[in-house]
């Protein structure tokens, strides 16, 4: 079963959205889409849409804190062609493309509390499974927070707690594939100094150099 936007897996997600596209007409309020190539060397997860970024604007990170803080470090190593997600109006900004990256989240529909269900991690999965298949086997994949390095483990089909979640670790999977891990680039581990800008951009640039390598 490929994504699509007309995904209706979850029926409390489904119901959400609804409710929320009823209070905001002008958002996007569905199921979001992954963004950038297909098979690109280095794949991010994230961990699900915003209310007022990717849940807004119909592209992952786009519209809130995380995005500009993503957009802005890919953009620094040459994975973004600019670090601004955004254009005029608040829309999704038409002219950014990425470089050899491709965005995505364990569960592709805003969560109430940005708090998905276990069974909504695992309804979704199907479509994380589906983007690691495309992968090339010497890729990149950056795991965005707890959720997010789980989703994988599962989509990978290893044993939870196997490979352990630690933010800037570098796990070589079974696949010949690396997995690196970062804290979520979110205003709220930022704002208590869990994450700073340099601590992110020093992922980033490790995961840079891997691929160069």
């Amino acid at each position: 079963m490929s994504f699509s936007t007309e995904c209706r897996l979850c029926p409390r997600l489904a119901g959400f959205l609804a409710q929320v596209r009823s209070e905001y007409p002008a958002y996007h309020g569905l199921p979001v889409s992954s963004f950038g190539a297909a098979g690109s060397r280095f794949l991010i997860v994230g961990l699900a849409p915003g209310m007022h970024g990717a849940n807004r604007t119909g592209r992952p990170f786009t519209g809130d804190f995380a995005g500009n803080l993503l957009y802005g470090s890919l953009h620094k190593y040459a994975f973004a062609s600019s670090p601004e997600p955004l254009a005029q109006a608040g829309k999704a900004n038409p002219d950014l493309t990425l470089k050899g990256c491709r965005i995505t989240n364990a569960v592709r529909c805003l969560p109430p509390q940005n708090k998905p269900e276990p069974s909504e991690i695992r309804a979704c999965n199907r479509y994380l499974v589906e983007e690691l298949a495309l992968l090339p086997q010497d890729a990149a994949v950056l795991a965005l927070g707890t959720v997010a390095h789980n989703a994988l483990l599962q989509a990978l089909q290893l044993k939870q707690g196997s490979v352990k979640f630690a933010h800037a670790a570098r796990h070589i999977l079974p696949s010949g594939r690396v997995l690196f891990d970062s804290y979520h680039c979110s205003r709220y581990n930022t704002q208590t100094r869990r994450l700073t800008v340099e601590m992110f951009e020093a992922v980033i640039a490790n995961i840079a150099d891997y691929l160069r390598s």
